[in-house]
């Protein structure tokens, strides 16, 4: 019975579940000076009835010193370095990969998926690391990672491959918020967007070193996709374990200074802490609402599938009855209602999602149209995708210092709105199959700043209008925001391909050009090409030319309501 009473007390409140997280006393042969106890005691336990993930995170700071920060920050950047090396390569061989299964009209479809995920992740990802602790949650992180790389170095069906790309979205997406929110954790707020700015300090190295790699990896006598994602497999846990060790190891150093991390948590307690039904709802209404909606734009049977319409009523039920449940019966919720009051929080999501979704949809295909169109090697094509990113981490950084000089960022935001529009104007010019190699890098050069001007800034501004017990929380909803601007992005750029691309091949290819022959030119860019200078492949670059003016018009049209949002930004001052 004494069983059966112990599985029955785990799904109910323990009677401590309300208490605060306090310190103990320290024991006679404890080595620690008693002077660096009571700090802990009177720094650390200051809000102490904080979520515990974030009292592990304050008594880290505390008793850190001087060379336990070396190691945070050491940790910090051999994984920030690794994850852009992932993040630059792995997205490469997406296109080797479903050109190898002949499905890479699947592209969008899976890269709308793998950002559905990565952005409805997030929010749980960082309630548990409130709940549980940074540390512990890395190794949750990394291990889906180990586990994708397995999976989709080893797939033999596109089907194979997607599963291993939903384990990667996780990893990918619970790494990226743990970072940002470690980040956010040792940083000042006054301070905070150059920080955030410069942990993508590598992304200025990786993508010319990645673009290295994919070509080596990809070319006729290269190792392959498959392994150019199975290294990853090693490379990805000795990384990651500098800041997982050092995370844990100042736990334990706080532990021995007096502070207890533990406390009696049944199934229930944690349940409640990391607000399973919120999270249920959340992500399962989006989950639902935007997969169908990319599947009903990106395949031929569109809106005939019956099942299409339910899911979508089902994700905005779901979404509809997330209100009143985070309102009315969660304890801990995982979006806040009051955070929909703040024009603040507001203001920078939209921002967030707005400025993805023309990101996002003018990149989804342009590795593959600057391979086919303009007969870039897997290096060049991969210099070209990544020189956004590479300006956006070098304004970002400049913009981060400008807010720490005068304590504002709206007239920031504001010029990097103005930029993005004109970017996008100028791209819908040169998208063709004519432009020059200068003008193709320049106009993702111009985009860049844009980007680097707000996508730091919203997080910050964000962050400074709650408490640090809330900071993983809002830092995860914005980058939500992100990521579901990106799936829509997705979605609109897969939608534009699938129902342009196969009638612009046959409009400039004429009657002559077969079935087959469209069929595999729309579904590959490896081995299904007419020869570089023939009249043939002069038709397809300007049909591929001719989608991605379509997408560059779209980004355009969404690009407006930036410059609304920008003004309606508050701008308050950075502390």
């Amino acid at each position: 019975m004494a069983f059966f009473d112990a599985v029955k007390a785990q799904f109910r409140p323990s009677p401590d579940s309300e208490d605060a997280f306090t310190s103990s006393q320290l024991s006679k042969d404890d080595n620690v000076a008693k002077e660096e106890a009571d700090i802990v005691t009177s720094q650390v336990l200051e809000d102490a009835a904080g979520p515990l993930g974030v009292v592990k995170v304050e008594a880290i700071q505390t008793v850190a010193g001087k060379y336990g920060k070396y190691c945070l920050w050491a940790g910090l950047a051999m994984m920030m370095i690794v994850f852009e090396l992932d993040n630059s390569t792995v997205y490469v061989y997406q296109n080797y990969a479903t050109s190898s299964f002949d499905q890479l009209s699947l592209l969008s479809t899976l890269s709308t998926a793998e950002t559905i995920i990565s952005a409805i992740v997030k929010p749980p990802i960082a309630k548990i690391s409130d709940v549980i602790g940074r540390g512990e949650t890395y190794i949750l992180t990394i291990s889906c990672y180990l586990l994708s790389y397995i999976l989709c170095a080893s797939s033999k069906t596109i089907n194979a491959y997607a599963a291993g790309l939903v384990f990667y979205s996780i990893g990918q997406a619970g790494t990226q918020i743990l970072d940002q929110i470690i980040f956010s954790d040792i940083s000042t707020p006054r301070w905070r967007g150059f920080v955030l700015g410069l942990s993508y300090f590598p992304f200025l190295i990786t993508p010319w070193v990645a673009a290295f790699i994919a070509d080596s990896v990809t070319s006729e006598n290269g190792i392959g996709w498959r392994w150019g994602i199975g290294m990853f497999a090693i490379i990805m846990p000795f990384a990651s374990s500098f800041i997982i060790i050092t995370l844990l190891y100042l736990q334990r150093k706080a532990r021995k200074a007096g502070i207890t991390f533990k406390k009696r948590t049944t199934i229930y307690d944690f349940c409640s802490l990391i607000d399973l039904g919120g999270i249920i709802l959340l992500c399962g209404g989006f989950a639902m609402l935007l997969l169908p909606l990319t599947l009903a734009a990106t395949t031929t049977s569109r809106w005939r599938t019956p099942w299409i319409d339910v899911l979508i009523a089902l994700g905005v039920v779901f979404l509809i009855a997330l209100v009143p449940y985070e309102k009315y019966v969660a304890k801990h919720p995982v979006v806040p209602t009051h955070y929909g009051k703040n024009m603040t929080i507001v203001m920078s999501c939209l921002l967030a999602a707005v400025d993805t979704l023309g990101f996002s949809a003018t990149h989804v295909y342009l590795y593959a149209w600057s391979v086919v169109t303009h007969n870039y090697t897997a290096r060049t094509a991969t210099f070209l995708t990544y020189t956004n990113g590479v300006s956006q981490c070098l304004f970002g950084i400049l913009a981060g210092y400008i807010m720490y000089r005068t304590f504002r960022y709206k007239a920031l935001v504001l010029i990097g709105v103005v930029i993005r529009l004109v970017g996008y104007g100028v791209m819908i010019r040169l998208r063709g199959a004519s432009n020059s190699t200068a003008e193709l890098f320049t106009v993702q050069l111009i985009q860049g700043i844009g980007s680097g001007l707000i996508q730091q800034i919203v997080v910050v501004s964000a962050q400074i209008v709650v408490p640090h017990a809330e900071l993983a929380q809002v830092s995860a909803l914005v980058l939500l925001s992100t990521f579901l601007g990106s799936a829509v992005g997705e979605c609109i750029a897969g939608g534009i391909y699938t129902n342009t691309f196969r009638g612009a091949l046959r409009r400039h290819l004429g009657d002559q050009a077969s079935q087959s022959q469209i069929d595999g030119l729309f579904d590959s860019i490896t081995g299904v090409l007419p020869a570089w200078g023939s009249a043939e492949r002069d038709a397809v670059n300007l049909a591929y030319s001719d989608v991605m003016k379509y997408i560059s018009i779209a980004a355009f049209a969404s690009a407006v309501p930036l410059v609304v949002c920008a003004w309606f930004l508050p701008d308050l001052r950075l502390e």
